[in-house]
């Protein structure tokens, strides 16, 4: 009796303190969020009143209140109003600052319009064109969708993810103007080959170009040839990323020197050094037993200061008599059990941009268009999951980060429970969870949204799945497809499609029923392709080919 005394006396406490409220600017204000996550008391009262709970096996009930619910139709979703919030997005996406994505557009608005118009050269009204208003929408689309020539424009160009604009643009009107932003030629003191090489890992894993380039020992130099020029190894166990890697060898590439430019070759070599290779003019080969010492020391060029002019970044370069180094990123098994998903997507945007463009209803393997719509899905997430973090007053990023870090051990339980048992019962104990935090609704669905993104973005999976969870149980019922997808693919719970597809279900059934989507609402045809996808489709064995070696 005294504890449920002093339960229910800390509840009422909390609800008070946790009463949501915005700062006069309508952002949420930093000691509400905080309230929101696990901080300090907080954690306590939540671990607390959940452990309770499942330990003695009996719910706790809500209070009873005198308050009259009052039950209303939910309101008919406007078009248009969709139309501007998802411009306002778009708008906020590209560096145009459009506020709030509400739907409603006034004077900063039309500010943000008007610059983009400007930028794009076009007449600066302030009122949006169909057609300017379809290059934004598709431009962000093709950011968020992480489309490999794509993000290696945004890479590459100075004008950041604004080049998808221009580029959006000319792929609209089939032209080629001499406004689209040149990509700079190279990295300093590299050949352009290699460059473009760099770029190439870094678009399929999780280091940046910058990053690899900064790791001593990713680039190699040597005269492979005997030709008294420098040649170039990358060395891509450094990416970390099973698309170069399998587990016992890893992809190297080797540029050598020619009169016409570096010729690349493809070898597959584990912690390669210039002994690994014999070259002859443009052709290298692997060398299975390199006992074989060099004849000619590579002259090491020395990089652009960093800061300098057209600088893209650091470059740090191993010689020829560097000591090699081993690197070690875990047993085989390791690697299986954790499989990374922003490798996955990787792999899937790749495949995606082969096939020139998204797999559609009946046109392909329906593994693949689930695949497709997992990955899209998860940029929207950490889209808005950014969105929701930059809206927050007085709070950065990194103490997000932290915040949704100590939010994890509560999640942790009930994402191993989704593997364990249909939706419903999920749901059910999902909600009383909500229920026994004592938290605001509307500010714990802040929380979830925000550590969604991060789980994501940090491709820690158990803040993702259980952030998703939260969204779900709290009345967001599309958010069920990233369950479904979870499930189906393997991705922090052990692959069930029996239980993936009552999630799919679950989401499907609320889009047709007027929910507003919260993945890719500009896509026609979405919900019928997950529907197809989930449920009708064929090859579903067929999910993503594996890249192995070259041979």
């Amino acid at each position: 009796m005294i504890m449920t005394k002093r339960l229910s006396g800390m509840a009422a406490i909390l609800s008070v303190a946790l009463a949501p409220a915005l700062s006069p600017d309508g952002a949420w204000a930093a000691d509400d969020f905080f309230g929101g996550l696990v901080g300090g008391i907080i954690g306590g009262a939540i671990g607390s009143s959940v452990g309770q709970q499942q330990g003695s096996g009996v719910r706790q009930q809500p209070q009873n209140t005198t308050t009259r619910v009052v039950r209303q139709s939910p309101a008919r979703p406007n078009p248009q109003r969709e139309a501007n919030r998802h411009m306002q997005t778009a708008l906020n996406y590209f560096g145009f600052p459009a506020g709030t994505p509400d739907g409603a557009v006034g004077p900063r608005t039309r500010s943000a319009v008007a610059a983009y118009q400007t930028y794009m050269g076009f007449p600066a009204t302030g009122q949006i064109t169909q057609f300017e208003r379809d290059i934004l929408t598709g431009a962000m689309t093709a950011g968020q969708a992480g489309i490999p020539d794509a993000m290696q424009l945004v890479a590459t160009s100075p004008d950041g993810a604004r080049a998808l604009l221009v580029r959006q643009r000319d792929l609209m009107t089939g032209t080629v103007t001499a406004s689209t932003p040149a990509a700079p030629r190279g990295y300093p003191g590299i050949p352009v080959e290699v460059s473009e090489a760099v770029d190439e890992i870094a678009n399929s894993s999780d280091p940046t170009a910058e990053q690899l380039l900064e790791r001593s020992g990713f680039i190699q130099l040597a005269d492979l040839n005997g030709d008294g020029n420098n040649d170039y190894i990358l060395d891509t166990s450094f990416a970390g990323s099973s698309f170069w890697c399998s587990a016992a060898q890893c992809k190297s590439l080797v540029f050598v020197s020619t009169p016409n430019g570096f010729a690349r070759n493809d070898l597959l070599a584990f912690s390669p050094t210039p002994a690994s290779f014999r070259c002859f003019g443009a052709t290298c080969q692997a060398v299975s037993d390199p006992t074989a010492t060099l004849a000619v020391q590579p002259t090491v060029p020395q990089p652009e200061p960093l800061g300098g002019q057209g600088d893209r970044g650091g470059t740090v370069m191993a010689s020829a008599t560097a000591e090699p180094t081993l690197p070690s990123f875990g047993s085989a098994s390791e690697i299986a059990a954790d499989p990374s998903l922003s490798s996955h997507c990787s792999k899937v945007g790749l495949l995606t941009s082969e096939r020139g463009g998204f797999v559609e209803v009946g046109a392909g393997p329906a593994g693949l268009a689930l695949a497709e719509q997992f990955c899209l899905a998860r940029s929207f997430a950490i889209d808005l999951g950014e969105r929701r973090v930059a809206g927050l007053a007085g709070v950065t990023p990194d103490q997000v980060e932290a915040q949704c870090k100590a939010f994890e051990p509560l999640l942790s339980p009930m994402v191993r429970r989704l593997g364990q048992a249909g939706h419903l019962a999920v749901l059910d104990d999902v909600s009383s969870f909500v229920v026994g935090s004592g938290m605001p609704p509307e500010q714990l669905r802040v929380t979830a949204e925000a550590c969604l993104g991060v789980g994501y973005r940090r491709d820690t999976m158990d803040l993702a799945i259980g952030s998703a969870l939260l969204m779900v149980a709290l009345g967001e019922t599309p958010y069920a497809e990233l369950l479904g997808h979870h499930l189906s693919e393997g991705f922090g719970v052990e692959s069930d499609s029996d239980l993936a597809a009552d999630w799919y279900r679950n989401a499907v059934s609320a889009l047709n029923g007027g929910a507003t989507p919260v993945f890719a609402a500009e896509l026609d045809g979405r919900v019928e392709l997950l529907h197809w996808a989930a449920f009708d489709g064929t090859e579903r064995a067929a999910v993503i080919p594996t890249f192995g070696s070259a041979n």
